[in-house]
This record gives structure tokens, sequence and C-alpha cells, in this order.
């Protein structure tokens, strides 16, 4: 899967990582819920931070299509709120 993130280029993500990656979608989601921005940051930090070290960064030159786009580490609970679908911001 080729994830995006915003601001910073694409990673490429293997399927065995996705799981993890939705464990820390979903504690994401309920601090957006819970409008706990604290909370929020870490646990946005902590996504995005796992989505760099389990990926494999792609060249900056690369075209390939983003199956995922994921918001920059200072976006706000809002954005954030917008980007959600109806599984979060990973689906699975």
């Amino acid at each position: 899967m080729i994830v995006r993130i915003m601001g910073e280029g694409q990673v490429e993500i293997g399927t065995a990582d996705i799981d993890v990656l939705n464990s820390l979608d979903v504690e994401l989601e309920a601090a957006i819920e819970s409008d706990d921005e604290d909370v929020f940051r870490t646990k946005l930090h902590a996504l995005l931070e796992k989505v760099r070290q389990v990926g494999k960064a792609l060249p900056d030159d690369s075209l390939e299509p983003s199956e995922l786009i994921l918001p920059p580490a200072d976006a706000s609970i809002e954005e954030v709120r917008e980007m959600l679908g109806d599984t979060g911001l990973i689906p699975g």
C-alpha cells in the first residue's frame, strides 16, 4: 500500500503492518471523539512515526498513486476529523 503523509512524501507499507496501524488509528479516533487535544497530538504523532518506521520511503520523483493520504503532524483535530472516513484514516 502506498501512503502519502501530507507535506512529507510517500512510503510503501506492507500488508503485515496494517493491523498495528489500524490499532493506532482507533486510538487516534478516540482522542478526536473526546476532543482531547493533548491525547490527539500524541496519537497522531505515534501513528505517523509508525508509518515512517515500517514504511519504505519512495523517491521524491516517484509518481505512484497514493492509496491512502495521512495528515501532516501539525494538523488540527478539525482537519483530521474532516479526513476521517467510515473506517478511520486507515481502512481495514
